[in-house]
């Protein structure tokens, strides 16, 4: 996620005085606590002050949580998302708020010029946005979100509204961005797959001529400790990517920077499994959207998957070679129903091996390999653990019959979700919080494990695909 962070204070050695009279409030009021703080309204903020704006996959995670608290805030959260949706189909990373000023934030409107830049495109012309996009997890949400109360969705047209604007986006990632042609979609910016700073980006945005450091300020470390962000070098280059893209009106196929993402391919997956669901709801026949998740799922495979590293990873389509970097992208597929069982049986001895560290050494599995060489235990996606990661993995473990193993990550990611006070990442060692603290989709999902801990038997991808799996 493109967000500037806030650092959380480390431990100073202080005591906390114990009041016995003033119990700490239950974990589910604080996560709720937290998602009230961040409603405007209409949507809810990554982090209010640090994140003004409306994120997209941070509000389809967001959506996920808010269903066990207010189903009809979480429709109206995918609904507002929705209602920024590009005429080509594209949902962009962040939906602007035009009350926050332009200082507040950067990339602010004024740098992304989405009306004018992205006419072409379609962009809406009453909002502006930016003009990049992030995995697409939001058909899962719906799903889930409409499981939370039928009766009110039914009532709404929730599903009914939202079906053709999640086709139109699905359409837009599988035929215009398909730019490997190997049927798998590619992301054309760090900041599209979420995990900004990955060392998996190294490689390919070495070939980037990074912005001039005076053409932009980084409104980013007056949040934050430069040692936990992106280095300015990294950050021109983010910078001379998206402008270059906005200069180009925003049209797909020509740019420096293109990667096939495991995990960004893995979500689609999942949601093309919701979507069928969502058609049958409808009344609609949905047998091609199920075969086209089951041949993506087949394409993962054969692009992405690398038997030596034990996982899947990226692929510089530029390039035309894999990424040899292990980040916790490549564990997602685990998520899915129809992965090979000698493939998941691999990633669940990864992500417990040395290179993740789950069950030993690591609280929570980390964003990078705890062997590689850029791994930094603070340093934003370069190794911390974040929750949304954490999230979908226990989900993956249980889907695959790791269920043991899936509560022990649970109870993880609870206690760590608690501890920390919702941070937005934390060290995989020792749990410190790291960034922001009160972060939306850190109580979302703590609320959604709280509320709903057998919900991926039940309700999850398991059941998109009308299956059980043991």
């Amino acid at each position: 996620m493109d967000s500037t962070a806030q650092r959380a204070p480390r431990p100073t050695g202080r005591t906390v005085a114990y009041d016995p009279s003033r119990p700490a409030p239950p974990l589910h009021v604080r996560a709720a606590a937290v998602l009230d703080a961040g409603w405007t309204g209409t949507s809810t903020v990554p982090s209010r002050g640090l994140y003004p704006h409306q994120w997209s996959w941070d509000s389809a995670f967001i959506a996920i949580g808010l269903r066990h608290v207010s189903p009809l805030r979480a429709q109206t959260e995918l609904e507002t998302l929705l209602a920024a949706q590009w005429a080509d189909g594209r949902i962009p990373h962040i939906v602007f708020n035009p009350s926050v000023p332009l200082d507040a934030y950067f990339p602010s409107p004024d740098f992304w010029r989405s009306s004018a830049a992205g006419r072409a495109a379609g962009a809406p012309r009453t909002v502006q946005t930016s003009g990049i996009v992030q995995p697409p997890v939001h058909a899962l949400a719906a799903w889930l979100v409409h499981l939370a109360d039928p009766g009110l969705s039914r009532a709404r047209g929730f599903l009914t509204r939202a079906y053709p604007r999640l086709a139109a986006w699905h359409r837009y990632l599988l035929h215009r961005r398909d730019l490997g042609g190997g049927g798998l979609v590619s992301v054309v910016h760090p900041w599209e797959q979420g995990m900004d700073n990955s060392p998996c980006w190294d490689r390919p945005l070495s070939r980037v001529t990074p912005a001039p450091a005076r053409s932009f300020r980084r409104a980013d470390l007056d949040h934050g400790s430069p040692e936990d962000r992106p280095t300015d070098l990294d950050y021109g280059r983010y910078v001379r990517l998206a402008a270059d893209y906005r200069d180009r009106g925003y049209a797909d196929g020509s740019g420096d920077f293109a990667v096939e993402d495991p995990a960004f391919n893995a979500l689609l997956i999942a949601s093309e499994y919701a979507l069928a669901r969502i058609a049958r709801e409808l009344g609609a026949a949905a047998p091609a959207r199920q075969d086209r998740a089951e041949r993506l799922t087949d394409a993962l495979v054969e692009r992405l998957w690398e038997p030596s590293a034990g996982m899947f990873l990226c692929r510089d389509v530029r390039a035309g070679e894999l990424i040899p970097e292990r980040g916790v992208s490549g564990l997602v597929p685990l998520l899915l129903p129809d992965l090979p069982r000698d493939l998941a049986a691999t990633l669940v001895r990864t992500v417990c091996g040395p290179h993740f560290g789950l069950g030993g050494t690591t609280r929570l599995v980390p964003s990078y390999d705890l062997l590689g060489d850029a791994f930094d235990p603070h340093r934003y996606w370069r190794g911390p653990a974040w929750f949304n990661t954490n999230w979908l993995l226990e989900r993956g473990l249980r889907l695959h019959g790791e269920r043991g193993r899936a509560d022990a990550l649970r109870r993880g990611i609870l206690h760590t979700a608690g501890a920390s006070d919702f941070a937005e990442y934390v060290d995989p060692y020792t749990g410190q919080a790291c960034g922001a603290t009160g972060f939306g989709w850190t109580a979302a999902l703590t609320l959604d494990l709280l509320h709903d801990r057998p919900a991926w038997d039940k309700d999850g991808v398991t059941a998109i695909k009308g299956e059980v799996r043991g």
